[in-house]
Formats: structure tokens, C-alpha cells, sequence
């Protein structure tokens, strides 16, 4: 019963993340920008444009700009969650790539990375004034499932393991709609039960910045505004009218 409704579970989270992604994509896609704001000093070219979005999305140069202190915590943070995720690869294929076999240490201890990051972020949100005054629940709830997903891990990985091999035969079988027994622990089921509800929030979450930040004006535009002038489609389309 345990492994049926997991995976129900997942099969709607599934749906829900891959669905609300596209939805609010679509949104940003098809939103107006009206004013030509690209934030200075930025490229002339879309080549340049194509360069900025590529360093704003690696190694987070606006941030490393600003903050160096945040910048830390959060290279920490998103470089450590995205070797935990390719490690995480080898529960979904059969046989193991060897790429992802040969990161499996790394991987392993980016755990602690993406908490550390995580937690660095967290006590920002707490201690630091205007940033607490901005900061919603919402936020908090954030950094919360994504800690407790972190920290759950790192439990069954270096204090209470679980059996790596059911729970490999029940993510396999999730892929071939064949349902599998899965290991009845509680740590596992915590840490499984995080990442749904993660899966959820995130399409009407603060998280979204992740395909977000490619349709914010202020980064992607190009700075031609002497040279070509700016009308969305929509001001063309009221013109046409009148």
C-alpha cells in the first residue's frame, strides 16, 4: 500500500511540475516588456546577451557582484544540489552510465555543500534586517523542504541506511509503470515525501527564478535603444487600430 501510494504520488507531482513549468513559461513568454531596461553596463549584440545569460546562470555574476558573502552560500548551494541530482541519475538507469558512476564521491559530498549552502541562505533570511523584512513564509517553507530533503539524505547516506537496491527497483519500475515494493523506512519515506511536496510548490514558487531569470528585460535585452526603437507588439497592435 505504502509503495502504491508513493507512486501515485509521484506520478501527480510528476504532472503537476511538468505542466505548472510550461504553463508559467508560456506566461513569461507571452508577457510585454515596454521599456527598454537592460541593467548597465550591458552587451550590444544578442551574441553579448547569449554571454551575460550564460554567466548570470553558471556562476552567478550579478550576484558575485553585489554580495560576495551570498554568492558563497549560494555557488555552495546550486553547484552542490546539481551533483546531488546527476549522482541521483543512477537510480533511474540500468546499466549505470559511467560518467555518472565516476561522480558518485563527488556527489556524495556535495550533500553537505548544498546544505551548508542552504543553511547560510536561510540564516540571511533570519538575521539580516531587510532581508527579513522581505522574506514571506513561503520563503521559509522553501528552504525548509529543501533542507529537510538535503538532511534526509545525508542520514541514509552516513547514519541510517536504507536498501539502496528496493529502492532502485522502485524508481525503475515508477519509470516502467510497474509498481515495486518499497523499503518501509521512515527517513526514506520523510525524504520522498519532501521532494513531492517540493515538486508541487515549485511551479507557483520563488524557485521559478530558474527558468525565469532567461525572460527578465533587465538581462536579456540588448542595449540598442539608439539605434532601434523599442514597441512591444501589443502597442504596434493598438496603433494599427487607431
Amino acid at each position: 500500500m505504502l509503495s502504491i501510494v508513493l507512486a501515485v504520488m509521484f506520478y501527480a507531482a510528476t504532472l503537476v511540475l511538468l505542466l505548472g513549468i510550461a504553463y508559467r513559461v508560456s506566461v513569461y513568454a507571452r508577457t510585454p516588456a515596454p521599456l527598454k531596461i537592460p541593467t548597465m553596463p550591458a552587451p550590444t549584440t544578442s551574441g553579448g546577451v547569449a554571454m551575460r545569460l550564460l554567466r548570470e546562470v553558471t556562476i552567478f555574476e550579478s550576484l558575485f557582484k553585489s554580495n560576495k558573502w551570498i554568492w558563497i552560500f549560494a555557488i555552495l548551494f546550486h553547484f552542490g544540489m546539481l551533483l546531488v541530482l546527476l549522482r541521483h541519475i543512477r537510480y533511474f538507469n540500468e546499466p549505470v552510465w559511467v560518467w555518472v558512476q565516476l561522480i558518485q564521491p563527488f556527489g556524495t559530498y556535495a550533500g553537505f555543500a548544498m546544505l551548508i549552502g542552504l543553511l547560510g541562505l536561510w540564516v540571511r533570511r533570519v538575521f539580516v534586517e531587510r532581508i527579513r523584512y522581505i522574506s514571506g513564509p513561503s520563503d521559509h517553507l522553501m528552504l525548509a523542504l529543501l533542507s529537510l530533503i538535503a538532511g534526509t539524505g545525508l542520514i541514509m547516506k552516513f547514519v541510517v541506511h536504507t536498501d539502496i537496491v528496493a529502492l532502485k527497483t522502485f524508481t525503475l519500475g515508477l519509470l516502467r509503470f510497474d509498481i515495486q515494493p518499497l523499503p518501509a523506512d521512515p527517513v526514506l519515506v520523510t525524504h520522498l515525501l519532501a521532494v513531492i511536496l517540493l515538486m508541487l510548490v515549485f511551479p507557483v514558487s520563488k524557485l521559478l527564478h530558474a527558468p525565469g531569470v532567461f525572460f527578465s528585460p533587465s538581462r536579456n535585452q540588448v542595449d540598442n535603444s539608439r539605434e532601434k526603437r523599442h514597441v512591444t507588439a501589443w502597442a504596434n497592435n493598438n496603433a494599427g487600430q487607431e
